[in-house]
């Protein structure tokens, strides 16, 4: 299964695209798309828009999974996140693919098996897990790669939970 994981934002969209097989977690493709400061906001939502449609038609992912936003100070930075993120999932949803979400706090408990972990530590734990040379820079592709293992780990249980459920 080869799954798209986003990190989203205005400025920068964090993407990483993993394989799974059997438990074995690959790294495929990961970077960022990025847009000018100080453009207007519609041209900077196409640019993201457009740039994922590109990367999900050339990677063909199956799944994709978005780390949930929170903000907790500047109401302004939320709203052009937000808009970024709907033309994300956008995007995924026009090429028929499943979306998945996921908080902070579940992908950090997912790969540093605490919760409350910090960035480093999740970066770290990103760049152990895939086998790479360095962290990811920047720092929203080590989340967006973050967010592929969560949902990786997640989908093999959520697939056997619903297995159960339906004997």
């Amino acid at each position: 299964m080869r799954i798209l994981g986003i990190d989203p934002g205005i400025a920068i969209v964090g993407f990483g695209f993993v394989d799974k097989v059997g438990s074995k977690v690959t790294p495929v493709q990961y970077g960022c798309i990025q847009t000018e400061a100080h453009t207007p906001d519609e041209e900077r939502l196409h640019h993201v828009y457009e740039g994922m449609l590109q990367l999900i038609d050339k990677y063909e992912p199956e799944a994709v999974a978005f780390e949930k936003l929170f903000f907790n100070r500047n109401v302004t930075t939320a709203m052009s996140v937000s808009q970024a993120r709907g033309v994300l999932i956008l995007a995924a949803v026009q090429r028929g693919l499943p979306i998945a979400e996921y908080t902070p706090m579940q992908v950090k408990q997912a790969i540093v098996g605490y919760g409350k972990a910090e960035k480093k530590q999740v970066q770290e734990m990103v760049r152990m897990f895939l086998k790479l040379q360095s962290i990811p820079k920047p720092d929203d592709v080590a989340d967006a790669l973050a967010v592929a293992i969560c949902h990786a780990h997640s989908y093999t249980l959520n697939s056997k939970l619903n297995e159960v459920l339906r004997k």
